[in-house]
């Protein structure tokens, strides 16, 4: 049995409904349907940022707004000067959704619960006449002279157009894949480090802003640190696993990361720091006196891994303790063995190759009438709304263009 349409969108999750939403809106006379494979729609927007739904981000400016993205920097420029964050908040609140910005910049809708995105989505959809069908698992796409042929589990559909909002579903990236386009392999992305070592082992829940790198790579980020009893964590490293994701997962996860506690501040800038503070506070004890803006913990743990008694005075400190306690400081190195997944966020990295596709229109360029949005291309970025705003300007470029 066959069932048409005029245009086929495949995947129910952000992109999918804001995708089929916004068509309808501009053509109301054509047929659409959406295809979910599982029972329940857009279950990643329900437990999103923790079941509120970080909705977008409060970066209104598109050519800052893309160095949030590791992958899709360049691409999503065009894309972002069509459809904004400012544009987001503008569409949600037309259809009754009030957005707030936090103080990190996340936005949320004010009832600070996902479900309202959720009932906005399938109030439109029900009142545009989108048909959502559920349990419905693609098994073939197939492109004939002039219309597309989708075949799931339970029936056949026709098509003239169709839209892959599928995410990072390995079983469409290999269709598509059949169907001769490239797919960049997925690797993780927003990871946690697992490092074993003396000086961090009691210090969990210690917080630091600090600049780290992959010993022998260009890699590198600053952000707030987080000290976890598996590792380190927070918003620094994350930045640097996402950025790292393929570079690490070619390491195997086995890398040292070299810290600098003091963020910015160099190995000779921190030497000569420390000479003054020995000539100013001579008869005071080492370890309670840290000069620097960090935990006391964190200090005390540093001077013990350099060497220090506990009831050294800055007057006793030799040259070589200096030269060691700058080096802890600035230039501390630590064994990686593994990544743990951030909280529920999975994120990967991978996904259709973007030089395969025309960002003016997201239409696949070896495949007229495929087009692609959401997290199915190779496109990622870091936590705080990044991921949902690409899902919404790739549904508004298709519904432009479609």
């Amino acid at each position: 049995m066959n069932s048409n349409y005029d245009i086929l969108i495949v995947g129910g999750g952000a992109a999918g409904f804001f995708t089929a939403i916004n068509i309808v809106e501009r053509k109301p006379h054509l047929k659409v349907a959406i295809l979910e494979r599982g029972k329940e729609v857009l279950s990643k927007v329900r437990v999103s940022g923790g079941g509120r739904c970080n909705v977008t981000h409060a970066c209104f400016v598109p050519n800052e707004l893309v160095k949030f993205y590791p992958r899709g920097e360049r691409e999503l420029k065009g894309p972002f000067h069509q459809f904004c964050s400012g544009d987001t908040i503008e569409w949600f609140e037309s259809h009754g959704v009030e957005l707030k910005i936090e103080e990190d910049g996340r936005m949320f809708p004010v009832t600070d619960s996902s479900q309202t995105i959720i009932d906005c989505f399938l109030q439109a959809t029900k009142s545009l006449k989108i048909d959502v069908l559920t349990g419905q698992s693609v098994r073939s796409v197939f492109k004939s002279e002039d219309f597309w042929k989708v075949e799931t589990n339970i029936e056949t559909f026709v098509s003239e157009k169709v839209v892959m909002t599928t995410g990072s579903n390995p079983k469409i990236w290999e269709m598509l894949e059949s169907q001769g386009h490239k797919v960049v392999s997925a690797v993780p992305s927003l990871f946690t480090f697992n490092i074993k070592d003396a000086r961090i082992k009691d210090l969990m829940g210690v917080a630091a802003f600090a600049s780290v790198k992959v010993k022998g790579s260009n890699l590198k980020a600053s952000g707030p640190l987080l000290i976890t009893h598996w590792g380190m964590s927070g918003p620094g490293i994350l930045r640097l696993s996402a950025w790292g994701a393929r570079e690490l997962f070619d390491k195997n996860y086995q890398f040292v990361l070299q810290v600098n506690w003091l963020n910015e501040v160099t190995f000779e800038e921190c030497l000569e720091e420390l000479k003054d503070l020995k000539e100013e506070n001579s008869k005071k004890l080492v370890v309670k006196f840290c000069p620097f803006d960090f935990p006391k913990r964190l200090w005390e743990s540093l001077i013990a891994a350099a060497g220090f008694q506990a009831d050294l005075k800055w007057a006793d400190v030799s040259k070589k303790q200096m030269i060691a306690l700058a080096e802890q400081l600035t230039n501390g190195h630590f064994q990686v063995n593994g990544k743990s997944t951030f909280k529920e966020e999975f994120v990967t990295a991978g996904g259709i190759d973007l030089k395969e596709v025309n960002f003016k229109t997201m239409e696949s360029k070896l495949l007229p009438g495929l087009f692609f949005a959401g997290e199915v291309l190779n496109i990622d970025a870091i936590t705080g709304g990044f991921n949902f705003q690409n899902a919404w300007t790739g549904g508004f470029i298709i519904a432009q263009n479609i």
